[in-house]
């Protein structure tokens, strides 16, 4: 590791200017690098210089590759001034990637002790088509081991903290790349999704996570291949969420699911008058903590400020079925490898890795994958129909502002509004649109709980309507900026 800051010779820098450089949206950046009033390696020693002043009290980063990241700088500004290729469509930026994302080289753990030191053998297509469109990975973000829990920590790494209240998690399993973006650790971030693990961390942190439709984004092998399984990527803006999607996506020669042609987004959406937005606070029968609801009903409002018809639905689905068919396929799957690696390094693994092994593999063995099957088609019908009504739905992330970061809930059980939940995964709305996995879903900040914590919201669209996701969400950021828009950042 090194903790380069080489700034333009002269130049001093006060904690306050590293702050503002290092929440600079992405798309200002880019603007700014084109015009000259910005050098990314002044972007770039700001973002490291924020990273190491927090990286002590919030534990977000497995790996820093800042030698790398000044170099990639460096050769960055020599774009923008005109020497060499132009400039690409991340040119400059820094970019935080999931370490389950493997690199080519570089350890690839996976959060766990048992792989340490395992090194990689391929590059993630996501890392691959962040590193071609001229991003800079100066730093790869935890997880909990295997990405297999809705909070991040682990033995290899220890506990990742959220930054609005270091006493709670960013979430997971995208946790250290939320908790990167909410710090300042990094401009732009990359997540993958099995079960919310991009929404929750957005959520939970204040920032902005995008779960594509399944197969939007190309993955790897045999994952891929895995209906509720999507790579994507975080941002402070809807905007910026939207820059590092259209690098992501398209198709992919080691992907045969990855979608073709390529949908690029659109920067400046359309505004949304007249649009249609079904609301659920409940989601059919999810618990929802009164500060989460608040903060929901207060987007649903400034949705119909923007020009939008918000209605509230019933949706005729429960939690109970939802985590019955998730827990069904988990087992079936992700569920049984993970069980293959605790047959041979169980007494190595985290004590919620083991559980979530054995209660997968058990609801797959009790169920059966076609009954799941058909539990998940009617799930999916009735958002289906849903939606066919409505252009968007808007529900909570999560039925809590977030976790606690000190446990990791085997035998701890969430209670909201005095009722207590059998698997703390209850308290999040997310997995239901892994079952219905070609809805694209957008977490975005809906307010901030009394704990200092924000809250989020999930703007779910038609199957493969991406672009319309965007759109709403660009709304609601017009007409109600959350923070890091403005002044508004973490006090650590």
């Amino acid at each position: 590791m090194s903790n380069e800051t080489d700034f333009a010779a002269g130049t001093e820098r006060t904690s306050a200017v590293v702050d503002e450089l290092a929440y600079l949206p992405a798309t200002e950046a880019l603007r700014r690098f084109r015009d000259r009033t910005l050098s990314p390696v002044e972007l770039m020693t700001a973002v490291i210089e924020r990273a190491e002043a927090v990286e002590p009290s919030v534990n977000c980063l497995a790996e820093r590759i800042y030698d790398e990241a000044m170099a990639g700088a460096r050769a960055a500004e020599a774009r923008y001034a005109g020497k060499g290729d132009a400039p690409r469509p991340l040119e400059g930026l820094a970019v935080a990637t999931k370490e389950e994302q493997p690199i080519a080289g570089r350890i690839s753990s996976e959060g766990s002790v048992a792989f340490a030191a395992e090194i990689a053998e391929v590059t993630h297509p996501v890392v691959e088509r962040v590193l071609a469109a001229g991003g800079i990975v100066h730093a790869r973000t935890t997880t909990p081991e295997f990405s297999c829990a809705a909070f991040t920590r682990s033995e290899l790494w220890g506990i990742t903290r959220n930054p609005w209240n270091l006493a709670f998690s960013p979430g997971g399993s995208s946790g250290g790349a939320g908790a990167a973006l909410a710090a300042g650790s990094t401009t732009l971030a990359t997540g993958s999704d099995i079960g919310g693990s991009i929404r929750i961390p957005a959520s939970f942190t204040g920032t902005v996570g995008f779960k594509p439709p399944y197969g939007r984004v190309p993955a790897m092998p045999p994952f891929n291949l895995d209906t509720y399984c999507h790579d994507g990527p975080m941002a402070r803006t809807v905007a910026d969420c939207a820059l590092l999607q259209n690098v992501l996506a398209g198709p992919h020669p080691l992907d045969g699911v990855a979608l073709s042609p390529k949908l690029v987004l659109p920067t400046a959406p359309e505004g949304i008058e007249g649009l249609r937005v079904a609301l659920s606070i409940t989601l059919g029968d999810w618990l929802i903590d009164p500060e989460v609801e608040a903060n929901t009903r207060a987007v649903a409002d400034a949705l119909r400020a923007a020009g939008a018809i918000v209605e509230e639905v019933p949706v005729a689905i429960t939690r109970r079925d939802v985590m019955d068919t998730a827990m069904i396929h988990f087992g079936a799957i992700f569920g049984s490898w993970v069980r293959g690696v605790a047959e041979e390094y169980g007494d190595q693994l985290n004590a919620y890795t083991l559980q979530f092994a054995e209660d997968t593999v058990a609801a797959a063995e009790r169920g059966g994958l076609l009954a799941g099957l058909e539990r998940e088609a009617a799930i999916q019908a009735e958002l289906g129909q849903l939606l066919d009504r409505y252009d968007v739905l808007l529900c909570p992330t999560a039925g809590i502002p977030a976790f606690l970061a000190d446990d990791d809930y085997t035998s701890t059980k969430v209670t909201i509004n005095g009722v207590e939940l059998e698997h703390y995964l209850e308290a999040s709305l997310t997995t239901v649109f892994n079952i219905a996995s070609r809805c694209p879903v957008l977490s975005v900040p809906s307010g901030r709980a009394s704990s200092g914590v924000p809250t989020g919201v999930q703007i779910v669209g038609r199957f493969y309507d991406d672009e319309m996701v965007f759109r709403v969400a660009a709304a609601l950021e017009r007409v109600r900026p959350w923070d890091y828009v403005g002044a508004g950042i973490p006090a650590l």
